[in-house]
Order: structure tokens, then sequence, then C-alpha cells
């Protein structure tokens, strides 16, 4: 940023959080399985989202396609700055309780995440994208995850 700033630059930086949703690419990136792992019962993934929660607080997440429709906004309509992109803040075991109502079919284990507290300790929000004038298409998690469900079965991380 300084380096811009010297030259006389406008640079902008999009941050993602936690992405989650279907993409061109046939191979597995690392969120998928991690964010899916509640759901396929993969306990070295879900060692990993415990880790996001621990160092950050809470699970934040933005779907992909609000992540590309982000960076064209603020290509276009940015000043300068660092913009984080993130749509909602949740915790494991809110994440575990809502994965096991929406997708009964699976076998949820919503007693693997014990150790960690019920609501986000922290939140990060996308305060200075949204003011000027961002709007995520993907607000909440039935909308973020049926999305990535339908691609993690696609890609085989999950059974039909």
């Amino acid at each position: 940023m300084a380096f811009a700033e010297e030259k006389g630059l406008s640079l902008v930086t999009v941050c993602p959080v936690v992405v989650v949703g279907r993409a061109p690419a046939t191979k597995v990136t690392t969120s998928v399985p991690e964010i899916l792992s509640l759901i396929s019962g993969d306990d070295d993934m879900v060692d990993r989202l415990e880790l996001i929660e621990q160092a950050s607080g809470s699970i934040p997440l933005v779907h992909i396609e609000d992540v590309c429709r982000a960076e064209i906004f603020a290509a276009e309509e940015a000043t300068s700055g660092r913009y984080i992109v993130c749509t909602l803040n949740t915790s494991g075991v809110a994440l575990a309780h809502f994965l096991a109502a929406k997708y009964p079919q699976y076998e949820i284990n919503t007693d693997h995440i014990g150790g960690l507290p019920e609501k986000p300790r922290v939140c990060i929000w996308s305060d200075k994208l949204v003011k000027e004038g961002f709007q995520y298409k993907y607000n909440n998690l039935d909308e973020i995850y049926d999305d990535v469900v339908v691609y993690g079965r696609a890609l085989g991380v999950l059974p039909y």
C-alpha cells in the first residue's frame, strides 16, 4: 500500500475469508473438504475447521461468486485500500446443528465440535465494502451450502 501511495497509484486489495461454493475446478480445493467435513465425517478436515475457528474466533464464510463480484466491484468502484469480503460468521457448533437439520440424510456428529463456543467469539465484517455500495448475493448458510453440497457430490467429497 505504501509503495502505491508513493508512486501515486490507486491500489485495491480484496481479502476473502473462507471461500465456499461451486468452482469451475474439477479438483478439490482445500476449503471445500474443510467446509464439508461435518457432513463427510472427515475427522482431519473437521480438525482444520476447528483450527480456523480457534485462530480467528469464528468461521467466517463467503460464497465464491460473491468474491468474484467483489473483485469486479472493487476494481470498478473502489478508490483504494483493503476490502474484507465476508458474508457471515458462524461457529462450528452452530454450523453442525444447521447442517444436521438441513441435511438429515447425512449422519452429522453434532458433538464432534463440542469444545468450541456456541456462538462466534469474534466477527469479521465487510463494512468498508458494503458502505461503498457492494451487496452480497449469498447472505445466509442455506444459500451458501446448497451450492457447495452439490459441488461436493460432483467431486466425490460427498456421497449422493
